[in-house]
C-alpha cells in the first residue's frame, strides 16, 4: 500500500505539522516535510510548498514561531516552533479530528439493510 500515493486531506495538514513540530521540536519545512513522510510510511508525498503555505498560515494564526538557524548542511534556514498558543491549538485540533474519525469509523462499518 505504500507505494499508493495519497493526498493530505483538507484542514489535516495544519494538524501534522502542529504535532511534528510538537513532538520533534523546532523544524526547518524541508524537515517537517520529510518527517511527515516518514511517518507515513511513504504514503503521503508532501510538496514543499503546500507545506511553506501551511507554515506562513500557521505563523499567521500565531500558532508557529521562526528563526533563522543553521541547518544539517549549513544553511540558512527558519526553524519553526510551536507556541503556547499553537499547543493549545494542536490539543482543539486533535479533540475534533478524533471526533470526525470516529464518525467515519462508524459510518465504514454500517452494514447493508436488507
Amino acid at each position: 500500500m505504500a507505494d499508493q500515493k495519497s493526498e493530505v486531506l483538507q484542514g489535516t495538514l495544519d494538524l501534522m505539522v502542529l504535532k511534528t513540530l510538537f513532538a520533534m521540536g523546532p523544524l526547518h519545512g524541508f524537515g517537517i516535510a520529510r518527517r511527515i513522510e516518514q511517518v507515513s510510511d511513504g504514503v503521503l508525498d508532501l510538496n514543499e510548498g503546500t507545506v511553506y503555505t501551511a507554515l506562513l498560515r500557521l505563523q499567521q494564526q500565531g500558532w508557529i514561531k521562526s528563526e533563522w538557524g543553521t541547518s544539517e548542511n549549513n544553511r540558512r534556514a527558519r526553524f519553526y516552533s510551536v507556541t503556547r498558543q499553537g499547543t493549545k491549538q494542536l490539543d482543539r485540533e486533535a479533540e475534533n479530528w478524533e471526533r470526525v474519525a470516529g464518525v467515519i469509523e462508524k459510518v465504514l462499518r454500517l452494514e447493508r439493510q436488507g
